[in-house]
């Protein structure tokens, strides 16, 4: 039996996947700024102990709430550089981090998807790219949709009874 022994020619190594980043932040309170800063880290250090990545970029709003793609200029930023084919994948902490509004969030995956790019959200272990994910994702994103809708009516609630007390 004679042996056999691959050679692999010169340049042909596989090209390095290219990760996007996405990081928000709803508010300038101190503790949010130190999720910012760790999220960042985080997702840095990750992609440098993964040889076959490469950072595109960190996409981070702070101080700015989810309920809408078009308030956050880096969100949007990435989605450019997705549909430029620029990014293959999408690493985000979670749902809640990437859309607090649930047509949004499920429409983004979907586009994403059709581009061939995968969304990883790290809390709930989501892939997009593999079966089942966009009922988990309809789930998750509706929880934090309600959850945002839920401290907008309290903070409205306290304002009125504030007015109320003078």
């Amino acid at each position: 039996m004679a042996n056999i022994r691959i050679i692999e020619a010169a340049g042909s190594q596989r090209p390095k996947r290219r990760i996007g980043v996405y990081v928000r932040v709803s508010t300038d309170s101190s503790d949010q700024q130190n999720s910012y800063a760790s999220q960042i880290g985080y997702y840095t250090a990750m992609i440098e102990k993964h040889p076959e990545w490469e950072l595109v970029d960190v996409y981070a709003d702070e101080g700015i709430s989810g309920t809408s793609m078009e308030k956050r200029p880096e969100f949007m930023k990435m989605l450019r550089a997705c549909r430029q084919h620029k990014i293959d994948r999408v690493l985000c902490k979670s749902i809640s981090r990437f859309a607090r509004n649930t047509v949004d969030c499920l429409d983004t995956v979907r586009e994403l998807k059709g581009l061939g790019i995968a969304v990883y959200f790290e809390k709930e272990n989501i892939d997009t790219l593999k079966q089942q994910s966009e009922f988990i994702i309809t789930l998750y994103s509706g929880f934090a949709q309600a959850e945002s809708e839920s401290l907008s009516a309290n903070v409205r609630l306290g304002m009125r009874m504030g007015f109320a007390q003078g």
